[in-house]
This record gives structure tokens, C-alpha cells and sequence, in this order.
């Protein structure tokens, strides 16, 4: 099965930037979809950004523009990446990675349910 393992997070001033990077290991197959959610004490976890196999890529509009999400699939190893520039304090959240088998189709990228794995989670603060 796959594993998800977000590296630590941390603390940024407003205005900066950071990236996020989650390993994937297991068997994934040739189809799937990669996302980062996030969320908030007493919010529910919401989806930032997607990218499935083919590279197609999509944002939630209150990040357009200032996150990115690629993959690196060099050697054996799959990382997810999150680039976060032009943080924002309403950026705080705890953020995960999560993977869906298949590749999900853009109008259901955000819906939990279409995700089978995910990450224990990373704190970023921005101040």
C-alpha cells in the first residue's frame, strides 16, 4: 500500500516563502493523483492543490498564483512537493499529502473521499 510521510513544516513571515515535501513510497501504479490539503482548528481539511500522473495540475482560486506542485520522480523515489510563495497568515494550517488511485477528475480533485492515503500532517505558521 502507500505511504505518505510530509516533512516538518515551520514557521514563516508573511510575505515568504517555503516548500513542503511529501515522500511517496509503495506501490502507487502508473495512474494516480497527488494533493496537499489543509486545515485548521475546527475547520474541515480542504484541498490546495492537485497533480495526477499526465501532470495535470489544479489549485483552490485562493492560491492561484502563489503555490506550486510538482513531483520529482528521480530514481527510485517519488516526492511531492508543495512551493508556497507569498504566505499569507491565513496560510497557518496543519498541511497533508494524500493519494488516489486513478487519475480523479478536476471537478472531484478536493473531495476527501476520493483519497486512499495520506500523510500524518506538518504545522506551518506564518506570522
Amino acid at each position: 500500500h502507500v505511504q505518505l510521510v510530509e516533512s516538518e513544516g515551520g514557521s514563516v513571515l508573511a510575505g515568504g516563502s517555503l516548500r513542503l515535501s511529501c515522500a511517496v513510497s509503495g506501490y502507487i501504479g502508473n495512474d494516480y493523483t497527488l494533493a496537499w490539503f489543509r486545515q485548521t482548528p475546527g475547520n474541515g481539511r480542504q484541498g490546495v492543490a492537485s497533480i495526477d500522473s499526465n501532470g495535470v495540475a489544479n489549485y483552490v482560486e485562493s492560491v492561484k498564483g502563489r503555490f506550486t506542485i510538482s513531483e520529482d520522480n528521480a530514481g527510485s523515489n517519488k516526492i511531492l512537493y508543495l512551493q508556497v510563495n507569498g504566505v499569507r497568515p491565513e496560510d497557518t494550517a496543519m498541511y497533508y499529502c494524500a493519494s488516489a488511485t486513478g487519475r480523479v477528475g478536476l471537478a472531484f480533485r478536493f473531495l476527501l473521499s476520493e483519497y486512499n492515503a495520506w500523510g500524518q500532517g506538518t504545522q506551518v505558521t506564518v506570522s
